[in-house]
C-alpha cells in the first residue's frame, strides 16, 4: 500500500499488472437460477476498494440490491449479488446487462479515490466542482445559491446532506454567460472567500464547536455520493453519533451495530441492523473503505421477513462459529423490510480492531453513514424550466416559510430543472398544511409534487396507526385552495 493525497491506494507494480492480464475479470448474469432476482456473480483479481466498486456500477444503474455474498481470502474476489430493477422486476433489459457486464469486467470504469475533490479516469470538465462542508442552519443552502447567483454562476447540479448539525454539498456550476466552466482564478478566488464566509456561520457555533467551515473548488468532479461520504467523516460528523439529538436527528432509525472479534481467524466482525431503504449497502462499503478496513467475507440479506430469520442464516453461512449478544427483535411485521449486513474484515495493515476507541469510532461512523441520507421530512419534488438564479428563488422561499432543507438533489437536463428537497419547520418537526399551502401559492411556476413523510409513516405504524404524519399533512394540502400550482400529486 501506498498513501497518495492522504488516502491509502494499491501500488500497481508490473506483477499485479501481470496477474490480472492472465486472470482476467469474469461476470456471469443469470436470471434463471432465482425466481425473483436476477443473480450477478463477479470473478476478478482483489484490490482494495474493489466491493465498493462493484456496488457502485450497481447502484448508478438505478438497480436494487437484494442480497449479496462476499469472499475475498486471497488474491480472488468472488461475489454475488441478487438484484431487481426499482419495481422489483428482473433486470431482463438487454442494453443495462451488456452494460453491467462491461464496466464490472472494465480495470478503469470505476471511479478516483475519494481523497481528492476531482480527476480519476475520464473525468468530467464541463463544470466547476464546489465543495463545502460547515454548520448547518436554516437557510444555509439559501445563502450558498444567493452567493452563486451574485457571482453569475449557474448550478447544474448538486447534492446537499445534513447530519449531526453539520452539512455537506457537493455543487457542479457553470458561467451563467458561456455555460462553460468557471477558470478565472481571480473569480475562483472571490467565490471560494464568499462561500466560505457562508459556511463557517456565526463564529460556526451552535453545537460545531471547534469544527470550522470548509470549501474547496476544482475543475471536473466525481461521485457525488462518494464525495459527501468522504467529506462528512473528514468533518466528524460522527462525533456525536448515538448521543441524544432532538428535532429529526433524534427520529431517524436508528442502525444497531455490534463490532466482535473472531480471534480463531484474525477477523473483526461488523454485524449491522436497520431497516432497508435505496443504496444502503453503498453507503455502508463508503464508510468501510474510508476507515480502510478490506471485506474478507459477507452475507448481506435485505429480504423480508423477521430479523430472527435472517440472522439464522448468517449464524449457519459464516466461517467462524458465533454466539452474539446483538438485540435483534424476534418478529419484525412484515411492512417492515430489515436489512442485515454482516463483514468479516481487517485494516489494511492486515490487523483487525485492536483497541475500543478503534472500535468504538467503527461503530459511530457505521450509525453516521446509515443516518446521512435517512429520508426523514416532507419529501417535495420542483420541475420547471430552467434558468439563471432559479434555484436562488426557490431556496428563498422555503427560507421565509421557515422551512428547513434536510437533504437536497439538484439535476439539470436538456433546460428542465428537476429538483427534490426533504423538509422539516426550523425546529426539525414535520412540516403542516398551511405552511405548504403558502409555499404553493409562492412556487406558482413550477410543478410540485409532495411525496409522503416516511418518518411520520413510521411513527404512526409504530404507534398503532392513528391520523397525524403524513396522512394528515397531504390531506390538509388537497384542502387547500392551490391556485398557484399547475399540478399537485401525492403519492407514497
Amino acid at each position: 500500500m501506498a498513501r497518495r493525497g492522504g488516502e491509502l491506494v494499491e501500488e500497481d507494480d508490473e506483477y499485479a499488472k501481470l496477474v490480472r492480464r492472465m486472470n482476467p475479470p469474469s461476470v456471469v448474469i443469470d436470471n434463471d437460477s432465482c425466481d425473483s432476482a436476477t443473480v450477478i456473480r463477479v470473478d476478478r483479481v482483489k484490490k482494495h476498494g474493489i466491493l465498493l466498486e462493484a456496488v457502485q456500477v450497481l447502484v448508478d444503474l438505478n438497480l436494487v440490491i437484494t442480497k449479496a455474498y462476499i469472499s475475498s481470502d486471497g488474491n480472488w474476489f468472488m461475489d454475488v449479488f441478487n438484484v431487481t430493477d426499482q419495481d422489483g422486476n428482473k433486470v431482463q433489459n438487454k442494453e443495462v446487462t451488456d452494460c453491467i457486464k462491461k464496466c464490472l469486467e472494465s480495470e478503469d470504469y470505476l471511479v478516483p479515490p475519494a481523497s481528492a475533490p476531482a480527476g480519476g479516469a475520464d473525468p468530467s470538465e464541463e463544470t466547476t466542482c464546489i465543495e463545502l462542508t460547515g454548520t448547518d442552519r436554516p437557510g444555509l443552502l439559501s445563502e450558498v445559491c444567493a452567493v452563486l447567483a451574485s457571482l453569475r454562476c449557474n448550478i447544474v447540479n448538486a447534492e446537499v446532506w445534513t447530519h449531526d448539525r453539520r452539512a455537506a454539498a457537493v455543487i457542479q456550476i457553470t458561467d451563467e454567460a458561456t455555460g462553460l466552466p468557471v477558470r478565472d482564478g481571480g473569480r475562483l478566488s472571490q467565490l471560494q472567500e464568499l462561500l466560505g464566509n457562508v459556511m463557517q456561520g456565526d463564529g460556526d457555533c451552535g453545537g460545531g464547536g471547534d469544527r470550522k467551515g470548509s470549501t474547496a473548488v476544482s475543475l471536473g468532479a466525481g461521485n457525488a455520493e462518494r464525495r459527501l461520504h468522504r467529506l462528512m467523516l473528514d468533518d466528524g460528523d460522527a462525533g456525536r453519533c448515538g448521543e441524544e439529538r432532538g428535532g429529526v436527528a433524534a427520529a431517524k432509525a436508528k442502525a444497531k451495530v455490534v463490532v466482535m472479534d473472531c480471534t480463531e481467524r484474525r477477523y473483526t466482525v461488523v454485524i449491522l441492523r436497520c431497516r432497508d431503504r435505496p443504496r444502503l449497502l453503498f453507503d455502508t462499503l463508503c464508510a468501510l473503505t474510508d476507515l480502510h478496513y478490506v471485506v474478507f467475507h459477507g452475507t448481506v440479506d435485505a429480504e423480508g421477513g423477521s430479523a430472527k430469520e435472517a440472522y439464522q442464516v448468517y449464524a449457519i453461512t459464516n466461517p467462524c462459529s458465533i454466539t452474539t449478544s446483538l438485540n435483534i427483535a424476534q418478529n419484525s411485521p412484515p411492512s417492515r423490510r430489515l436489512w442485515l449486513q454482516e463483514y468479516y474484515v481487517r485494516h489494511v495493515d492486515g490487523h483487525p480492531v485492536r483497541c475500543d476507541a478503534e472500535r468504538l469510532r467503527l461503530v459511530r461512523c457505521l450509525e453516521a453513514a446509515v443516518e446521512r441520507r435517512a429520508s426523514d421530512g416532507l419529501e417535495l419534488e420542483v420541475k420547471t424550466e430552467d434558468r439563471a438564479g432559479l434555484l436562488s428563488e426557490i431556496t428563498r422561499v422555503f427560507r421565509e416559510n421557515s422551512l428547513s432543507i434536510i437533504r437536497a438533489v439538484i439535476t439539470t437536463k436538456d433546460g428542465e430543472a428537476d429538483d427534490t428537497f426533504y423538509v422539516s419547520d426550523a425546529y426539525g418537526n414535520p412540516v403542516d398544511g398551511k405552511a405548504m399551502e403558502t409555499l404553493g401559492e409562492q412556487l406558482g411556476h413550477a410543478v410540485l409534487r409532495v411525496k409522503s413523510n416516511s418518518r411520520a409513516a413510521i411513527k404512526r405504524a409504530e404507534d398503532g396507526g392513528g391520523g397525524g404524519g403524513a396522512a394528515s399533512i397531504i390531506g390538509n394540502l388537497l384542502k387547500g385552495s392551490f391556485q398557484g400550482f399547475r399540478l399537485i400529486r401525492s403519492y407514497s
